[in-house]
């Protein structure tokens, strides 16, 4: 029975025994260089969106169905926000409006008193 060392499969590869097809990964893309296909395909939605009115068409999407709209702006904006705090932070600012309803007796003072004003002119 061969050894896990003496099958030829599971040999180690050092650096210097490496080359390209071998198996092993490669340098890869330098950091930053998108895929060519996604570059490909934002290429042509942008340019079918161009030709389909641009902004014009983009607003009648936005009315004519609203949750695929906003699905595509879920997608597009950015996944980190930043706020304009002093560390960044998101400020929240929430405005309480407070009805209060008079006692019924007094809405009815308030409507005798508008209609002696009336009739005295």
């Amino acid at each position: 029975m061969a050894g896990p060392m003496t099958d030829g499969i599971s040999e180690k590869l050092t650096v210097k025994n490496r080359r390209v097809g071998d198996g092993t990964p490669g340098p890869g893309r330098k950091k930053g260089v998108p895929n060519k296909i996604n570059a490909d395909l934002k290429s042509m939605i942008l340019g079918a969106l161009n030709k389909a009115g641009g902004v014009d068409y983009l607003t009648e999407q936005a009315r004519e169905s609203p949750s695929a709209f906003l699905a595509l702006i879920g997608k597009v904006l950015p996944t980190t926000l930043q706020g304009t705090g002093a560390d960044g932070e998101i400020e929240v600012r929430m405005i309480t409006r407070r009805v209060v309803d008079t006692h019924p007796m007094e809405r009815d003072l308030v409507a005798a008193i508008s209609s002696i004003k009336t009739v005295n002119g």
